[in-house]
């Protein structure tokens, strides 16, 4: 089981902060595509990857990072400074 978080308009969308989820995905690429494939409302919030950054484990990551021993994902948004 890992544990997938949600992030500001990534949440909104998708409607939860935070669950679950068994999965045989190999990376965080596959992980997207198994998850847009449940509802429409995770194909909606992962239509644009190019507009999300994903950590594992509390670390920034890229999509195609191996999920083997991750125990956390977190999908936000870009950062900006001000």
């Amino acid at each position: 089981m890992i544990d997938v978080m949600y992030f500001a308009w990534v949440r909104e969308r998708i409607g939860i902060p935070k669950e679950q989820i068994q999965t045989d995905a190999t990376t965080v690429a596959e992980l997207v595509e198994e998850l847009k494939t449940r509802e429409e409302r995770y194909e909606v919030a992962f239509a644009d990857t190019s507009a999300l950054r994903v950590a594992l484990d509390q670390e920034l990551a890229e999509f195609d990072s191996p999920l083997q021993g991750v125990r956390e994902v977190a999908f936000f948004p870009p950062m900006t400074g001000g």
